[in-house]
C-alpha cells in the first residue's frame, strides 16, 4: 500500500502542509527520438515543458542504437530548462514537490558496475539485430512456455535478446560479465541510477511495468524468475539485474543528485505505455488506451490477474501502486506509427514536416487502391513476423503522393483494428470506446479514420501530454500531492473530442481485408 502521509519525508511533507495551488510536479518523458521535462500542478495542467531532440544512429541495415551519456544528458538539460521556465513565471522550484519519470521501454543499456560507465551504445527497442538468435532461441526445449511466465513471446522486441547479443558480441560487456561486472537496465533503471550520481549512491531499481518488458520478470510473483534466466542461460552472479520496486514509492529511487532540483526525490516511475494509460486514468478493468507515437501501442487493463494471450497480444503490468492497487493489461504493439510519417519526410522527401502529412492525405479522397504495410522492423502484434518489410501494394501510374500519404496513416489504423479484434477474443469483451494520445493523434484525419475502422467512439483528451501526466501521478500519489484516485476524477477532462464512425461496418470490413492480404504478401522479404 502506498505510505501515508504521516511516513513521508520532512521535505515532502513541508511541501504539501502550503496552498494546494503551489503544489507541482515534475515528469521525465524519455523518449525514442526526444527528452523532455514537464511540470504539473494539481490540476494535471503543463506549467513548463522543455525538449530536446537527440542523436538516432543507425550503424547497419536493421540496427537502431543511442548514447547512454547523451540520453543522460538531455535529461538532465531539460531539467534545468523546464525549471528555468518555471521560476520565469513567478514559481520557486521548492514548490516542486517531487519527479516522475516515464521512458522507452525495451531499449537496452548494460555498463560496468563499478565505474558506472556504458559499455557500448544502448539498442533500442525497434532494432533488430537479434533476428537470428531469437531464430535459434525459438528451437529450444522449452520455448513455447515462455509466455505462460512473462508474457511475452520470443521476438526482437524484448529486452533479452539485445542483452545476450551485447555478451555475445562485445567484447568489453563479455570480460564484464565474466568478471562479474556487468549491470543491465532499461532506461529506467539507467536514468534513475545517474540521475542519483551513479555508483556514489548505487540505487539500481526498475519499476514492475519496465521490468516485465525484459522476460526476466514472472508476472504472477513480479519477480525475477530464476527458471527464464537459466532458459536464457544467463548467470545472475555475472550481471547484476535491477531490484523491483513498485511504481509510485516515496524512498526506493531516491533523489536527483544534480541540476536546479537537486535533492528533490524521485517517487515514481512507469514505461511509457503505462504512463499513457495512467494519464488516461484507465485505472480500472475494461479501460483502454491507443498511444500514437513513435510505435503504436493499445493497452486495456485487464484487472489485478494477468490475463495471457492466445492471440498475438503482450501480457504485461500495467501498473504496481501497492497492495489492491497492481493492475495487469493485455497489450497490442505496433513497431512503427509517427516513424512511418518520419519516413517519407526524412526519406523521400514527401513534405518538409510531420505535421503536414495530413494535409497532404486529405488532397486526395482515399487512398487509390494503395495499401502501405510499413513493417520496417517487421510486424509486431498480432501477428509477429519478424522477417516482414515495409511493402506498398497497388501502385498504378494513377498514384500521386497524397495516395502514398493516406495509406501510411492508414496502416497504423488497419493495425489497431487487428490488435482489437485479438483483444477482444482474450477478453470475451468488446471495447466500447477507444482513449487516445500521441503525436498522430493531432490529425482529424487519423482519428476519424480509426472510428471509421474500429466501428466504435474515440475519445481524444484537448491535453495530449498524457504519457508524462501518468508518471506525473505515480510521483504524485506516493507524494502525497493526490491522496487516491477519486482525487484525479476532474484531471484533464476539459477540451476532449470524440470522434464517431462514418462509414458502414461492410465497407470498413472491406478495406481491412485488404489489407490482411497484403500483411500475407509483405512476409518473407528478410530471409
Amino acid at each position: 500500500m502506498l505510505k501515508s502521509f504521516k511516513s513521508l519525508p520532512r521535505k515532502l511533507k513541508a511541501a504539501m502542509s502550503s496552498s494546494s495551488q503551489a503544489q507541482f510536479v515534475g515528469a521525465i518523458d524519455q523518449g525514442t527520438t526526444s527528452t523532455r521535462f514537464l511540470i504539473f500542478n494539481r490540476d494535471g495542467e503543463v506549467v513548463a515543458l522543455h525538449q530536446l531532440e537527440f542523436t538516432q544512429i543507425y550503424p547497419n541495415p536493421g540496427w537502431h542504437e543511442h548514447d547512454p551519456e547523451e540520453i543522460i544528458s538531455s535529461v538532465e538539460r531539460c531539467v534545468d530548462g523546464a525549471v528555468e521556465k518555471f521560476e520565469a513565471q513567478g514559481h520557486s522550484r521548492e514548490q516542486i514537490v517531487s519527479v516522475g519519470i516515464t521512458n522507452q521501454r525495451e531499449t537496452t543499456v548494460v555498463w560496468d558496475r563499478t565505474t558506472g560507465k556504458p559499455l557500448c551504445n544502448a539498442i533500442v527497442w525497434t532494432d533488430t539485430r537479434t533476428q537470428d538468435l531469437i531464430r535459434r532461441l525459438k528451437t529450444r526445449i522449452g520455448a513455447g512456455e515462455l509466455t505462460a511466465r512473462c508474457g511475452l513471446p520470443l521476438s526482437t522486441y524484448p529486452s533479452v535478446g539485445k542483452l545476450l547479443w551485447v555478451i555475445e558480441n562485445v567484447p568489453a560487456a563479455k570480460d564484464a560479465y565474466e568478471q562479474g561486472n556487468l549491470a543491465f537496465g532499461t532506461i529506467d533503471t539507467w536514468v534513475v541510477y545517474k540521475l542519483n550520481g551513479g555508483p556514489a549512491r548505487n540505487v539500481y531499481v526498475s519499476d514492475p511495468s519496465n521490468a516485465s518488458r525484459t522476460m526476466f520478470m514472472n508476472l504472477h510473483t513480479l519477480d525475477y524468475d530464476d527458471e527464464l534466466l537459466d532458459w536464457f542461460r544467463i548467470d545472475r552472479r555475472k550481471v547484476r539485474l535491477a531490484k523491483i520496486v513498485r511504481s509510485a514509492d516515496p524512498e526506493a529511487y531516491g533523489s536527483l543528485a544534480s541540476t536546479l532540483l537537486h535533492g528533490t526525490k524521485i517517487t515514481g516511475c512507469l514505461g511509457d505505455q503505462s504512463a499513457a494509460l495512467v494519464g488516461q486514468k484507465g485505472f480500472t478493468p475494461g479501460l483502454a488506451k491507443n498511444t500514437y507515437g513513435t510505435g503504436c501501442f493499445l493497452l486495456y487493463n485487464v484487472g489485478d490477474k494477468p490475463v495471457i494471450s492466445s492471440h498475438g497480444l503482450l501480457s504485461t503490468v500495467a501498473f504496481d501502486f501497492g497492495a489492491g492497487k497492481t493492475m495487469y493489461a493485455l497489450e497490442g504493439s505496433i513497431a512503427v506509427g509517427g516513424s512511418s510519417v518520419k519516413f517519407l519526410v526524412d526519406n523521400f522527401g514527401f513534405i518538409e514536416s510531420s505535421s503536414k502529412l495530413s494535409a497532404l492525405a486529405e488532397t486526395v479522397e482515399d487512398n487509390g487502391g494503395c495499401t502501405f504495410v510499413t513493417a520496417f522492423s517487421g510486424l509486431f502484434a498480432p501477428y509477429w513476423v519478424d522477417d516482414a518489410r515495409g511493402t506498398i501494394f497497388g501502385i498504378t501510374a494513377y498514384t500521386q503522393r497524397g495516395h502514398i500519404a493516406r495509406a501510411t496513416l492508414e496502416a497504423t489504423c488497419f493495425q489497431t483494428k487487428a490488435i482489437l479484434r485479438s483483444m477482444e477474443k482474450d477478453s470475451g469483451k468488446a471495447l466500447t470506446e477507444l482513449a487516445v494520445d500521441g503525436g498522430m493523434c493531432n490529425s482529424d484525419l487519423i482519428m476519424q479514420t480509426q472510428s471509421d475502422m474500429i466501428g466504435i467512439p474515440v475519445n481524444r483528451p484537448g491535453m495530449r501530454e498524457t504519457t508524462a501526466l501518468g508518471a506525473a501521478i505515480a510521483a504524485g500519489l506516493a507524494s502525497g500531492v493526490w491522496e487516491s484516485f477519486e482525487d484525479l476524477r476532474n484531471v484533464n477532462v476539459e477540451g476532449r473530442t470524440i470522434f464517431k464512425p462514418q462509414v458502414s461496418e461492410e465497407k470498413a470490413s472491406v478495406q481491412f481485408e485488404r489489407w490482411e492480404k497484403a500483411v500475407q504478401m509483405s512476409k518473407g522479404w528478410a530471409n
